[in-house]
């Protein structure tokens, strides 16, 4: 989708300010194109997903339980067979043959033969899963090699969640990229399980997990991932900027003179924002603090509105940073989820959690730095008002209505 913007050279990100203050009309026009991709890349994408696999076993044989969100399989199988946008009993039983099929197609466990699944259904805080539990009479191999595929072609964003517990093993937790299925079957010299022997397989399998399982890549990623595919977040920060490199005056928005002045009142807002959703993450992740998902995805729907609102009409006053930390204290409610699904022991949740959430502020620093460098460097632009700081945030009001009407009233209005 950028291929239409190869004109407009990355290099602003690092020029001085000096520089940058005598940026041309034509820099200007690329600042304001970026800030429309940023304010427009919420509605034409797809919420990131989740699916959780669990594996266990003894010398007697394996199991296996998947959970994969009901909502996600309506992409690929079509469940909603009547297509009014609500799924029924009916229509998920009559869809277990083919969710069994598909999921069986992409979630396979080296050199084990998986029964037929038992089936259930459970709600969690952002929907509905179908849960699936596998058996197999194989003995459970020390380091089962596992290759997840599922919504590789559909959905860039998802990812699978797998914890491994073997008795006598400390327990592994891997993020499962469905677009690289083959990264647990590959040894440091880069032979693949699937053209080695069950053996050699389990032992390549075995080198990386052992070094996966001490590298904060995983999480360090996922929290990343989420904090760029979390449209709803990423939109209240940007609400939050748009009027960042300007001053309201009673004659209107003024741009400021120099990029310094910009930066505290950023650095108050991203400061404010990380310390609060730092907290509740952490608070519901541990299951200290549990709000419940139909309150708390509406809550952070009404927290861009009102963060959109606010630009419109000054009804945070002076206390945005105030307002910020207090909002943020919501979000990370929204970002938990992931690592609250787990249920891991103390050590590995902790250091979990430190990847996931260093993972998130990279992220977010990656998406304020170029975010408020565009900002700069349209602030002169005639058009910066009307288009940036209102047009932006009647359309993040607009979709934020739309999320909010969804998740109070259970109804599909958007098609993403």
């Amino acid at each position: 989708m950028f291929a239409s913007m190869h004109f407009c050279s990355p290099a602003w990100v690092v020029l001085p300010a000096a520089v940058v203050a005598r940026a041309g009309a034509g820099w200007r026009a690329c600042a304001l194109a970026l800030l429309g991709l940023v304010a427009t890349a919420e509605v034409a994408a797809h919420k990131a997903s989740d699916a959780y696999v669990q594996v266990g076993g003894d010398a007697a044989g394996l199991t296996m339980r998947v959970d994969i969100a009901l909502r996600d399989l309506d992409a690929v199988l079509d469940i909603d067979a009547d297509g009014n946008g609500e799924l029924t009993w009916g229509e998920v039983r009559a869809a277990w043959p083919s969710i069994d099929g598909y999921v069986g197609a992409h979630l396979q466990v080296e050199g084990c033969v998986l029964a037929a699944p038992t089936h259930a259904l459970e709600r969690r805080s952002d929907g509905v899963y179908a849960v699936l539990t596998y058996s197999s009479a194989c003995a459970a191999p020390p380091s089962p090699v596992i290759r997840y595929t599922a919504f590789a072609d559909v959905d860039p964003t998802h990812r699978g969640i797998a914890r491994i517990a073997l008795p006598g093993q400390a327990e592994v937790v891997r993020v499962l990229d469905p677009r690289r299925p083959q990264a647990l079957a590959v040894d440091a010299a880069g032979v693949s399980a699937g053209s080695a022997t069950l053996a050699s397989a389990g032992a390549a399998a075995g080198s990386v997990l052992a070094q996966t399982a001490e590298a904060p890549a995983g999480f360090l990623r996922e929290g990343i991932h989420h904090i760029v595919t979390g449209y709803d977040h990423v939109l209240f920060l940007m609400c939050l900027l748009f009027p960042s490199v300007m001053r309201r005056t009673p004659q209107g928005w003024r741009p400021l003179g120099n990029l310094r002045e910009a930066l505290w009142p950023v650095i108050g807002i991203v400061t404010a924002f990380t310390v609060a959703h730092s907290i509740t993450l952490a608070l519901a992740a541990l299951g200290w603090v549990a709000l419940p998902g139909w309150f708390i995805e509406p809550a952070i729907a009404a927290t861009i509105i009102l963060a959109a609102l606010n630009n419109l009409w000054p009804i945070f006053g002076g206390r945005v940073v105030l307002v910020t930390f207090a909002f943020g204290l919501l979000h990370g409610f929204g970002f938990a989820g992931v690592l609250g699904e787990l249920n891991l022991p103390a050590a590995q949740f902790a250091w979990a959690l430190l990847q996931f959430n260093i993972g998130l502020e990279l992220g977010q620093v990656v998406i304020v730095l170029v975010a408020v460098s565009a900002m700069f460097l349209a602030r002169n632009s005639g058009r910066y008002v009307p288009v940036v700081i209102r047009g932006g945030s009647v359309a993040a009001m607009a979709l934020a209505v739309l999320w909010l009407v969804e998740r109070t009233a259970d109804v599909k209005l958007l098609p993403f």
